[in-house]
């Protein structure tokens, strides 16, 4: 009896449901619900995804992940997310529209096309009639671009520039056939356009000719423009290019000597000499000066004991200018070494090859060495780190924006948090609405008052376009509003200036600029002037500095200078001219206080000779932060002794000044 109990609990505990595991994504999504809601965009998407990694199969998730990416003008973002989600749940048809109109709004016409299309045939009603407005809206003008560039072909059948045109717009089109047609054919008329042979892989892929697909992919991968390059290279599968594909490759772009170089060096690591032999003899014929390849062919020369042929290839090398490779050679010929450099010692490893370069400066073979290791291993985070830092270094920061951005995801805390730094920097750069606020309040012992100016603007990007339109609020007042005396004179314009606007990008520190708005002012004048007044304003601004900045990591000497040219309609539309100059010294953090001292020269004219605008001033100035502030807060003082340089009525002709405040700037 006891033990048929006993087997009787034992059955029912055993059959008891257990509890139910705990929401692995509860605690980040929780979080990222709560940052959301107090509008900290940034610190939401992190908890977002985590949750994400905790469980990737939420669609709602991901929605919502993709809906703070768009407050925060991170568009491709956006669109990733909502192209995910509509992989999770492809009967949202809400989400695959919004998916399609970011497609269409980041220039993935053919995506957009192509969602559009099956939302308009299968989605409910209502989703329905949007898609078909949507898909109308590009298939027309793309239908009458091919229709117009056929015609231009049949008067100038050799035009590159149409046989390119209307490949892409084919390809948009879904017109896949066409598009090859149409881009082999671009080639072949412009064959040294590494872009086209990216433009001809990707539509071959499209069309499942993976063979043909890999052979442009892997011409436009070697040698040519940067960027293509890079697209290339994400196309190409993630493993070292085979023999045949690099013979395909040479075939459809004979004229690529690093493509030749790179066949012949696989070839030497198959030990296949007869054929590394023959591509650097074919890259010699093409390109006598190669050195690489006269000391590659040198060397296989030398190991048969031809030495008649190898020494004339040989001795070019040591009378060229690449010392590392010349002590190659002085090394397989037994002579000296010469003029010594870390990248004298030769490695293999792609790696250390990247880094000796990088610390030697040679930035383009830095490059070369890195996309090797990336090759090698696309999951490096070192790899990808330093190659968004190289292409930061030339100026390519597209690039370097987009390797920042895969190195964040690496599993090393210390790379991760050092590539999403630089990320955060670069992306108001490159996002499609970015906002600058910054703020400007100071006490002036001259005046007795303190004064306030601040800024709020949101800027709209344009593709590549060179400018970018903005509507900004700009704010100017003071506490004390006039001097007083027999002849009062107001000490600001206590106005709200609501401006519509365009902005040039920055070139060398100079940017243009032009606005128009209304000024409203939110105190009464005491002169009788008018609440709302027309406000039209531009002008080209320059700004540069150099040395050590504050909170640099070495003390030193720096300078920086700030100079505009503004024309303001309000002041009688006069044309101003201000010039600011600092010179002066960083010293070594003292405990969490970073200062600079420095020494003021300002400079102030205009057009017209009024009497408040012409003067100069010059005095010592400090500026200090602790360093745990964000870093564009800044604690100024400064004291200067100024003098008019238009004879003044109301005014003393010189004047002494002690200047308190702080700047606060901030971009997201």
């Amino acid at each position: 009896m006891r033990l048929s109990l006993l087997l009787l609990a034992s059955i029912l505990a055993y059959g008891q449901p257990p509890y139910p595991a705990p929401d692995p994504a509860y605690v980040p999504l929780a979080r990222a619900y709560e940052l959301l809601k107090d509008k900290q965009y940034d610190e939401a998407i992190t908890f977002f995804l985590k949750g994400i990694e905790a469980a990737p199969s939420r669609p709602a998730v991901r929605k919502d992940l993709a809906y703070t990416y768009l407050k925060i003008g991170e568009t491709e973002e956006a669109r990733d997310q909502f192209a995910a989600a509509m992989a999770l749940n492809p009967a949202d048809f809400h989400v695959a529209l919004e998916y399609a109109f970011l497609c269409h709004d980041t220039r993935m016409q053919a995506e957009a096309r192509r969602v559009f299309d099956r939302i308009r045939k299968s989605g409910d009603p209502e989703s329905r009639q949007t898609a078909e407005q949507a898909f109308q809206n590009i298939d027309q003008p793309l239908a009458a671009g091919i229709d117009r560039w056929k015609k231009a072909l049949a008067l100038a059948p050799e035009s590159f520039m149409a046989h390119y045109e209307l490949a892409g717009l084919a390809e948009q089109r879904d017109e896949l056939e066409l598009a090859a047609q149409h881009y082999r054919r671009s080639w072949e008329i412009l064959g040294s356009r590494k872009q086209t042979l990216l433009d001809l892989g990707r539509v071959w892929k499209a069309l499942n000719r993976a063979a043909d697909a890999n052979a442009a992919l892997l011409a436009a991968s070697r040698g040519g423009e940067p960027r293509a390059r890079e697209a290339a290279l994400e196309l190409l599968p993630q493993r070292y290019p085979y023999v045949n594909e690099f013979t395909q490759a040479i075939a459809l772009d004979p004229e690529n000597i690093e493509l030749r170089r790179d066949l012949a060096f696989l070839l030497m690591a198959l030990e296949k000499q007869p054929e590394a032999e023959r591509e650097f003899r074919a890259i010699l014929d093409k390109a006598p000066e190669d050195l690489l390849s006269c000391a590659q062919l040198g060397f296989l020369y030398l190991v048969r004991d031809e030495k008649a042929r190898a020494m004339p290839l040989l001795e070019k090398v040591l009378r060229g200018a690449d010392v590392a490779l010349a002590n190659r050679v002085r090394a397989a010929l037994k002579l000296p070494l010469v003029d010594p450099s870390p990248l004298a010692e030769v490695s293999g490893d792609a790696k250390v090859m990247a880094e000796r370069s990088l610390k030697s400066g040679y930035l383009r073979d830095a490059l070369q060495y890195l996309q090797a290791a990336h090759t090698t291993n696309p999951r490096d985070g070192w790899v990808m780190l330093q190659l968004g830092w190289t292409y930061n270094i030339l100026h390519a920061d597209d690039l370097a924006f987009r390797w920042f951005r895969l190195a964040q995801s690496s599993a090393d805390p210390a790379i991760s948090a050092e590539a999403g730094k630089a990320y955060r920097n670069l992306r108001p750069t490159f996002a499609r609405f970015r906002t600058t606020a910054w703020m400007f309040p100071f006490f002036s012992t001259r005046w007795h008052d303190t004064f306030a100016y601040a800024q709020i603007k949101t800027e709209l990007r344009l593709g590549k376009l060179p400018f970018r339109p903005y509507v900004s609020l700009r704010l100017l007042g003071d506490a004390r509003r006039t001097t007083g005396g027999l002849v009062p004179l107001e000490l600001s314009e206590n106005s709200g200036v609501v401006a519509v606007g365009v902005a040039s990008n920055y070139w060398r520190g100079m940017m243009a600029w032009g606005e128009a708005g209304s000024a409203i002012r939110y105190v009464n004048s005491e002169r009788g002037a008018r609440r709302v007044t027309p406000d039209y304003r531009g002008g080209v601004s320059f700004g540069r500095g150099f040395g050590h900045g504050i909170g640099g990591e070495e003390p030193g000497w720096f300078f920086e200078t700030n100079a505009d040219a503004v024309y303001v309609s309000r002041y009688e539309n006069d044309l101003l001219f201000y010039a600011q100059t600092k010179i002066g010294w960083t010293p070594p953090r003292a405990a969490s206080i970073e200062t600079q001292f420095f020494w003021n020269n300002n400079i102030i004219r205009d057009a017209k000779g009024l009497e408040w605008a012409n003067f100069v001033e010059s005095g010592p100035g400090v500026r200090f932060r602790w360093a745990w502030m964000p870093r564009s807060l800044l604690f100024t003082v400064s004291a200067v002794r100024g003098s008019f340089s238009v004879t003044q009525h109301y005014r003393e002709q010189t004047f002494r000044d002690l200047r308190m405040g702080f700047w606060y700037a901030i971009t997201r």
